[in-house]
C-alpha cells in the first residue's frame, strides 16, 4: 500500500471504530450492582392502610421521534416514534397521577418532532392533576413533567406533588420547561434511601442514571395485579429484553446519563421480568407495548 492508501485505511478503521463505539456498542459495566426486591415492594404496598387502586388509565398527549439507534443502540437510522403518556391511578374515592406529559408550547420550545398532539388529552390530564390526591413524576425531564410546570396554579399543585430532593436539585434538566425560582425555594421535597411507600399499593424505587432524580413507581392494584412504571430507564421493552442501552453518542453527549447505572438497571429489570412474568413493566415510550397493554385492558383509555 502507498502511504496515502495506508492513511485512508487507518482513517476508515478509526472512523469505523468510533461509529461502533458511539452508535452500536452497549456493554455491561465491569462493576456495580442494582437490585429490586419484589417481596419488599409487595410488603410495603400492603402496609399502607386503605383501599388500593382499582384500575389504571392512560392518556397519550403526543408523540416525539428519534432515529431507532437512539432508542436501542445499533438499531439503524429509520424513524422511531415515541408516545408520551401520563397515567392515572383510580382509587374507590380518589385518583392520583404518575407523570404528566407536556404542553404544546414546551414541545415547540424543545423543537420536538410532534406527531398528532392531542389537545383533548392534555385538557383531561390538566383536569386530573387538579383533582388528584397526589402526583408523582418518574424523573425531571420536560416530556414527563412539563404539563405540571405549565399550570398557573403550580404552587397549589406542588402541595400534592411528591417531588424528590434529587428532582428538585436537578430541576435544570426540565428545560425548556422550568421550575420557577420562587416556587423552588418553598417546595418541600421528599427524601428516601432506596424505596418508599407513599400510598396504599404505591411504592417509589430509586432508579438514578437516566437523570439523578429518576425513580420507578411500583403499583399493586386491589385485584393483586402488579405494575412497574420505570420512566426512561428504558424507552422500549427491547431495552430490557436485550439489555441494550440507547446509543452512547446520545447518552454521553446529549442526555448526560450515567450509562453504567442504567445498564445495571436494565439487567435487573430483565431478571425481574423473567422471575415475575405477570408483572407489567411500563417503559417510557414504547408504542407496541402501550398498544398491547391497552388491548389487554391493563391500561384503560381516557382519564376520569
Amino acid at each position: 500500500l502507498s502511504a496515502e492508501s495506508a492513511g485512508y485505511s487507518a482513517l476508515a478503521a478509526a472512523g469505523g471504530g468510533a461509529y461502533y463505539w458511539l452508535i452500536v456498542e452497549s456493554h455491561m459495566p465491569f462493576s456495580g450492582s442494582y437490585k429490586i426486591d419484589i417481596a419488599e415492594l409487595r410488603k410495603l404496598a400492603d402496609e399502607k392502610p386503605g383501599a388500593k387502586p382499582m384500575e389504571i388509565r392512560v392518556e397519550t398527549v403526543g408523540t416525539i421521534a428519534f432515529p431507532k439507534t437512539v432508542v436501542v443502540a445499533g438499531d439503524g437510522w429509520e424513524t422511531a416514534e415515541l408516545p408520551v403518556s401520563a397515567y392515572q391511578l383510580v382509587y374507590p374515592d380518589h385518583t392520583a397521577v404518575i407523570d404528566t406529559g407536556y404542553d404544546a408550547a414546551t414541545a415547540k420550545k424543545a423543537t420536538a418532532t410532534n406527531y398528532g398532539y392531542d389537545e383533548a388529552a392534555y385538557k383531561r390530564i390538566v383536569a386530573a392533576l387538579n383533582g388528584a390526591s397526589f402526583i408523582v413524576v418518574t424523573h425531571e425531564h420536560w416530556d414527563h413533567a412539563a404539563t405540571l410546570f405549565a399550570q398557573p396554579n403550580l404552587d397549589k399543585l406542588l402541595e400534592i406533588t411528591k417531588l424528590t430532593k434529587e428532582q428538585v436539585d436537578n430541576a435544570d434538566r426540565l428545560a425548556p420547561s422550568s421550575f420557577p425560582p420562587a416556587t423552588k425555594k418553598t417546595v418541600k421535597p421528599i427524601s428516601y434511601e432506596k424505596v418508599l411507600a407513599i400510598a396504599p399499593g404505591v411504592v417509589l424505587i430509586k432508579s438514578p442514571g437516566h437523570t439523578p432524580g429518576s425513580q420507578s413507581v411500583y403499583v399493586k392494584l386491589a385485584n393483586g395485579k402488579e405494575y412497574l412504571f420505570i420512566g426512561d430507564v428504558a424507552w422500549h421493552q427491547r431495552n430490557i429484553d436485550e439489555v441494550r442501552e440507547r446509543a452512547r453518542l446520545v447518552t454521553w453527549l446529549f442526555m448526560d446519563e450515567n450509562r453504567d447505572q442504567v445498564m445495571l438497571e436494565l439487567a435487573e429489570l430483565n431478571r425481574l421480568q423473567k422471575a415475575n412474568p405477570e408483572l407489567v413493566i411500563v417503559p417510557g415510550h414504547d408504542p407496541e407495548k402501550l398498544k398491547q397493554m391497552k388491548g389487554k385492558s391493563l391500561l384503560l383509555p381516557d382519564f376520569r
